[in-house]
Order: C-alpha cells, then structure tokens, then sequence
C-alpha cells in the first residue's frame, strides 16, 4: 500500500490521447527457458531468469520510492513536498535506481486543468543529467495523489478502458500518452503499470482493506489485465521491461499459488515483493511469503525485486539503527536470490519526532544504498 504523507486533491484533466488497439490473446506460458512468457528486450535494462542486467552487465539495483519527484506547485497539485531533482539524483550512487509515481495528476496544470507535462519531463531530464534510473509508476491501486477512488475488481476488467478519470482520460488513454512520450528516454529502467493491483471489491462499509471481499476468479482478472494492458504499452516501447507492481502478500488475486498464475503473463518480465515486516525475516504468511515468491518467480524463468521495503524510524528507533537493518535485509535478500531492493521512501522534509517510513537528504540509509549498488 503507498504510504503517502499528504493526499493531493485532483483537479481536472483534459488530455486527449491516442488509443493502441490491443487483440493479444493470452498464450500458455512455460514454467523457465525461451518461451511466449519471455521476451527479448532491447533496452539498458534486460532480464535473465534470476536477475536483471544494466548495459549487458550484471546489475542488483538498490535506490529509494520517491513518489514526490513529480511534485510542482507552480504547475500541479502535487503529492507531498517539492524535491531538488539536481540534489536529489546527484546524491545517488551510480547506477541506483529511483521507482517514481508518474501519474496523470502530475502533468495537469492546476489552475488552467490544461496539459503541462514539465513537472514529469524535469524528473527524466535531472535523473539523465545525473546518469541516473528510474521505475516510473503509472498508476496506483488505491487512487491516492489521484481521484481517491480504489481500483476494483471491475476496473481491471475494463474500467481502465472505459472509466475516464475527472478530466475524461482513461488509464488506457494515459499509458499511450505517457509511454509515447518518454519510450526513447535513457534513464528510463523500464515501467510499472499499477503500483500494488488487486481485485477485490469494496464492503458495504467502504474500500478499506478491512472492508473489501475477494471473489472466486480474481487471479484471472488480473493476469487478464497484465495481458492486455502489457501488451498495449508494449506496442509502444518493445525494448523495456514491465514491473508486475504487487505487494506478494494474500492480496486478492495473488494469494498462495495465484501470484504464480498472474506472474505466468507474458507481458510481466520482473515479479515484486513488498516487505514492511518488523523483523528481519518476517516475510508474511506463509506461502505468500518471501521465500514462497522466490521460488515461484524463478519457476517461472523470472526475476523478483522487493520494491518497497519500508522500516519506520524517528520517534520509534533511531535512524542510525534502522540503517543497520536495511542493511541486514538487503544483504538477507539478496542472498536469497532478490534481484534488486528499493527503500520506503525518500522524502525532503523529514519527521524525526514522528514514527515514520521518512528517509531524508541525510539519514545514514543512504550509505546502505551506495554499498548496495552492483
């Protein structure tokens, strides 16, 4: 779940966008090897069976979510605070990689509701400056720095075809927006469709995970999604690798041996994992844990990151301590055959008298990041 410090209100957009036609047909995929689930990818970034590759060479990323990059009061609405792109992406070590939200909210100017995509082409060009890269998100599952609404079960049917957000775009719409516009950037690691997707419906009391249900069904929705969806962007950018963007837990459509069913798709090429465990090998309930989605993302010939992993810190542990932990886990994780770590979250105004997930400009983590990095 995006563990957002400030929700944004939306305002509205008016972004008129061409639409891929899709007519892929999911084929069955092979558990490992040159299958329909594989693809050749062109780009910096590729893909072996238990890992990823930079420029052809070995390459176990680690960097920060920073979700506010985007974040330009002159222009949008923002979500959370402005950050020094230049200061930010000059910290980073070498070859670190930055997972992004690039949702349509970031390119609406909001007093005028017209197009402006310079908040998001400035995240692209400092991150280029710095020889930097980027995961950028399209969209998140729970609406947050969006329209508040939750993806259900029936957008990912075809909601993101047809539900347009407040300024008329569907999600369909912004994929073809975005990607055309941004496919041929360097720093551009490759793309995530929909940060923690799941087909649950909403309770008679609300959309809050307490409240949802799962029905009977939702690991094929969702790997239907993945199939059409992916290949729609991948008609665009056919050289990059598409990030699945799930938690990993018992979520809706990827409990237990679903995860293994929706990851199965042919346009996933990099599986995820989510850990906000207290401890240093709580990895959730067993077989939705770690080690289980390890296993299974390799049977699958493919690699898995853990793409969040969040400690909090401040008023409830000194920071000096969770660096060490970080520290812990990612070595933990890596040894057991990640292909990557990112760390929840990097902000520029820190709270270190609240408990919270706060990295900022000089927390000792970053020292974890630099020795990381390979």
């Amino acid at each position: 779940m995006h563990r957002l410090r400030t929700v944004a209100s939306l305002c509205v957009i008016l972004v008129a966008a061409s639409v891929v036609a899709t007519g892929c047909s999911p084929s069955t995929p092979e558990p490992s090897g040159e299958s329909p689930a594989h693809h050749v990818l062109s780009g910096r970034v590729s893909t072996t069976p238990t890992g990823l590759l930079l420029d052809g060479h070995d390459w176990w990323p680690s960097g920060f979510n920073a979700y506010q990059l985007g974040t330009d009061w002159s222009v949008n609405k923002g979500c959370g605070a402005e950050v020094d792109l230049d200061d930010y992406f000059g910290a980073l070590p070498p070859h670190a990689l930055t997972r992004i939200s690039f949702f349509s909210m970031f390119v609406v100017d909001k007093t005028t509701g017209s197009v402006d995509f310079g908040p998001l082409d400035a995240v692209l060009a400092a991150a280029e400056r710095h020889d930097q890269l980027i995961l950028p998100v399209l969209t998140g599952s729970t609406g947050i720095c969006e329209d508040d609404q939750f993806k259900d079960r029936s957008w990912y049917i075809d909601g993101w075809l047809t539900r347009k957000s407040l300024g008329g775009m569907t999600f369909a719409d912004w994929i073809t927006a975005a990607v055309t516009r941004w496919k041929d950037e360097r720093a551009v690691a490759g793309w995530e469709l929909v940060g923690e997707p799941e087909t649950s419906v909403c309770g008679t009391s609300g959309c809050d995970w307490q409240a949802r249900r799962c029905p009977d069904g939702g690991a094929a929705v969702l790997k239907s999604f993945f199939d059409d969806a992916g290949e729609r962007l991948r008609s665009i950018d056919p050289g990059r690798p598409i990030f699945a963007g799930l938690i990993g837990g018992d979520q809706c459509g990827t409990e237990g041996t679903d995860y293994a069913d929706v990851g199965s798709s042919p346009q996933i090429d990099v599986l995820d994992f989510h850990d906000y465990g207290g401890g240093p090998t709580d990895y959730g309930p067993a077989g939705s844990d770690l080690p289980t989605r390890i296993r299974q993302a390799h049977s699958l010939g493919k690699p898995i990151m853990v793409n969040e992993i969040g400690i909090k810190a401040g008023s409830c542990l000194p920071i000096a301590a969770r660096a060490d932990r970080f520290r812990d886990k990612l070595s933990e994780q890596r040894s057991a055959g990640t292909a990557g770590g990112l760390l929840w979250a990097f902000v520029p105004d820190p709270r270190p008298d609240q408990c919270t997930y706060d990295i900022g400009p000089d927390d000792p983590v970053w020292t974890v990041v630099d020795g990381a990095v390979h």
